[in-house]
């Protein structure tokens, strides 16, 4: 039955009054002399009957969906998925770049003890960041320089610069060139003291790089045995060279031990490991890092977003079909 006139003037003034001049139900049923159950009553009638309509206006270039809906699947801390005009890879690492550091910005406190790894989709935080709380930022790989001269060690003082922290840097490559060459380097005074901090880092940043030409830094960079040889022990992606399987479990291998960075049992003791990863290819790679919970925090594109969510919904239907079958 449809309100009488009367009850549609209430109806529409009591509206006004909530919606528009933010006035509480107490406030509005003391003007209108009616009780606030009845404003409560009156206010429900018209959003059911259409005289107000609630429209939630998404952020720009942020693919809320997409953000929950990792959020839910793989239970992280946080994920961002951004909306991207230009998915070269050069465009994605500064788009997501800036995203990393506004969240850092945003999750990082005075008490935090930041780790910084290096991968190519970390490059731009530096640039991008600008008021970080001061805590003390930790390098957590061997150096690797980019094509326009950055490395972890520039990273690290950055993002340090930016809020007044101190940086903890050293001087070693990426990868050794063997065990014992590595052996070595982690009793580097410098490296030895960055090594120890890493138990106290409370926040990383880490990239995700898949076991392909291309796809992993350390992958393109080690010679083809190496390659293989990590392949044939389950590898499917590495963590900022953390080397893993497909249900995020680490991988030991010789490499391993060449790597100069995490292990996926340091990792597994950080309360929070954001990653940043960009490119349809690593989905497989990332979904197994999101899995194994060795990543909790997730900074990504709309592509990769939702790739990585139906490479998980397949094995998710692979699994179901092994159950059935036993």
């Amino acid at each position: 039955m449809a309100p009488r006139p009367t009850e549609l003037i209430l109806m529409a003034r009591a509206a006004r009054r909530y919606y528009e001049d933010d006035r509480s139900k107490k406030d509005i049923a003391d003007e209108l002399g009616i009780s606030r159950f009845r404003v409560a009553r009156l206010l429900d009638n018209a959003k059911r009957s259409g005289m107000v309509r609630i429209q939630i206006e998404l952020p720009t270039g942020v693919n809320t969906e997409l953000s929950v809906e990792l959020q839910r699947v793989f239970g992280l801390r946080h994920a961002v998925v951004v909306d991207v005009v230009d998915d070269h890879p050069e465009a994605l690492r500064s788009r997501l770049g800036e995203v990393a550091a506004e969240v850092l910005q945003e999750v990082v406190g005075h008490d935090d003890v930041l780790g910084m790894a290096w991968a190519r989709s970390l490059r731009a935080i530096g640039g991008s960041i600008s008021a970080i709380a001061a805590c003390p930022v930790v390098q957590l790989t061997g150096a690797m320089s980019g094509p326009d001269g950055s490395d972890v060690i520039d990273l690290v003082r950055r993002v340090a610069l930016s809020g007044g922290g101190t940086p903890h840097v050293f001087y070693a490559p990426l990868v050794a060139h063997d065990m014992a060459s590595a052996r070595v380097v982690r009793k580097q005074p410098d490296v030895a003291r960055a090594i120890e901090l890493v138990a106290k880092v409370t926040v990383a940043v880490v990239g995700i790089g898949a076991w392909e030409p291309g796809l992993s830094t350390i992958y393109d960079m080690v010679e083809p045995e190496a390659r293989d040889r990590a392949s044939a022990l389950g590898t499917i992606g590495e963590i900022s060279g953390a080397l893993i399987d497909s249900w995020g479990r680490g991988v030991p291998s010789p490499l391993s031990r060449r790597i100069i960075g995490l292990t996926a049992e340091q990792l597994e003791q950080i309360d929070l490991v954001i990653s940043v990863a960009y490119g349809e290819g690593k989905a497989q790679a990332v979904s197994a890092a999101l899995r194994g919970g060795l990543v909790t925090a997730l900074i990504t594109h709309t592509g990769l977003a939702r790739a990585i969510l139906a490479t998980e919904a397949a094995q998710a239907a692979r699994e179901t079909a092994d159950d059935t079958a036993d």
